[in-house]
């Protein structure tokens, strides 16, 4: 897990959720982990402070990753609120590197990107399905899905001072990008599916890694065919063919990006 360091000068959600933490595991009796059921941990019972040190200085493949997050899970759904505050505790160092990069640039912000990252996670934490992979995936991306959405809102609700008031015609294409996406699918060019992919991960705030796991194939995979869709409608608004909302004037390409 990613880990950072950030100085606050009050609490927040997180650096609340960490002393909450620290009384669970401070001795005589830390909450502790049973890490034997999971495959390529220590075949030991090891205390949660413990736990959370190895994931951050030690790597590991996907499947003992899942293991370890479903059984997490699984206690902080089934065990009561030590295993909550224990669980989201092993994730802070993770959820704390999320907030500071969504907040980076946006101070007036950070608290309440804290609250809802924490928020984000712990929802996915109780209702996420648990049998699918990427589980670890899955929960830090609702985290970021949710910490995000509190500076995307703040975006565009104040206009800069010297932004000139007049009006002008647009410039070539003309519309939305999402617009120019769906010019491009119609006109056979690329498929709805790149349009979908373009669309979700470089003007919404999905993750590629995210998608790639829901669909089941590799980031490096969705890259190189948003890249290739990508370029076809580069070369078509280079020639003009997009600037239409009809697709009459399209000059296709031999073969459609997938």
């Amino acid at each position: 897990m990613a880990t950072t360091t950030r100085t606050r000068t009050a609490d927040t959600a997180l650096t609340t959720a960490e002393k909450a933490f620290e009384l669970l595991t401070c001795e005589p009796a830390p909450l502790a982990f049973d890490a034997r059921p999971v495959p390529g941990l220590p075949d030991t019972t090891m205390p949660l402070e413990e736990l959370r040190k190895l994931l951050v200085y030690e790597r590991y493949d996907s499947d003992t990753t899942d293991e370890l997050w479903r059984q997490l899970a699984h206690h902080a759904r089934e065990w009561g609120p030590a295993w909550v505050v224990g669980t989201i505790g092993v994730a802070l160092p993770a959820l704390t590197h999320l907030a500071a990069k969504i907040s980076r640039g946006r101070a007036r912000h950070a608290d309440d990107v804290d609250s809802e990252v924490l928020a984000g996670f712990l929802q996915a934490l109780r209702t996420a399905d648990l049998a699918p992979p990427r589980l670890w995936l899955r929960l830090c991306w609702a985290a970021w899905r949710a910490g995000a959405a509190v500076v995307k809102t703040d975006n565009g609700q104040e206009l800069p001072p010297d932004l000139p008031s007049g009006s002008r015609s647009p410039r070539m294409p003309y519309g939305h990008p999402d617009l120019l996406l769906g010019r491009a699918a119609a006109a056979g060019l690329i498929t709805p599916e790149a349009a979908e992919l373009i669309s979700a991960t470089r003007f919404g705030d999905v993750l590629i890694e995210q998608l790639a796991a829901e669909k089941g194939v590799t980031a490096p995979v969705l890259r190189m065919r948003r890249r290739r869709a990508e370029r076809i409608i580069a070369a078509a608004v280079t020639r003009g063919d997009l600037s239409e909302p009809t697709s009459s004037s399209v000059r296709r390409e031999p073969a459609r990006a997938a």
